[in-house]
């Protein structure tokens, strides 16, 4: 009997010396889906970008700028006085309406309301184009903005107004910026 204990014992001594091998997972993908939804995007990037720029060739009365995050503007009202624009930690209060590419009002200025925002420090829920464009602007200016979908609202869209992936036009008013009192 000493034996037979003696047995088990050193088996579960080896059993436990053994070491681990990794899981394999129950299913493996390839990476086609990543590479499908890749380059279903590009796609629809380029022809978004296309469609901005036929609107800015059919409206040749506006002086377009290219911002470096990837959305084009124009001014409606500019301040040529003025140089100073928001940064960081800057309140800004502004209105703005949301439009269609070709300009037809989606939702108004007024459905909108006044809205505040603090430069670079707010949670508040605002579209990264927007966030983006009210730093290029000056205290009284007027700016409209043409944003391809994923500076806009993106995938989810916006409530049941504004679908999936639709790039639109921001008219942006605004109306005061309140400096932070340290120094950036």
């Amino acid at each position: 009997m000493n034996k037979y204990n003696l047995l088990v014992v050193l088996f579960v001594l080896v059993a436990a010396c053994k070491t681990p091998e990794a899981r394999r997972p129950v299913s493996q993908s390839s990476g086609s889906y990543v590479d499908l939804s890749i380059e279903r995007n590009k796609k629809m990037n380029k022809a978004q970008e296309d469609a901005i720029k036929r609107i800015m060739e059919n409206h040749p009365e506006n002086e377009y700028f290219t911002s470096d995050k990837g959305f084009w503007y124009y001014y409606n009202i500019k301040d040529t006085l003025d140089l100073i624009k928001p940064r960081t930690g800057d309140l800004v209060t502004f209105s703005y309406e949301i439009n269609s590419l070709d300009g037809e009002p989606i939702v108004s200025k007024e459905e909108l309301g006044e809205q505040t925002y603090q430069i670079e420090q707010s949670n508040q829920d605002l579209i990264s184009g927007l966030k983006d464009g009210l730093k290029l602007m000056q205290e009284g200016e007027v700016v409209t903005f043409l944003f391809p979908s994923h500076k806009a609202f993106g995938y989810y869209g916006f409530e049941d107004i504004i679908g999936s992936n639709l790039p639109i036009q921001t008219k942006v008013y605004l109306t005061q910026v309140q400096r932070n009192n340290i120094e950036n």
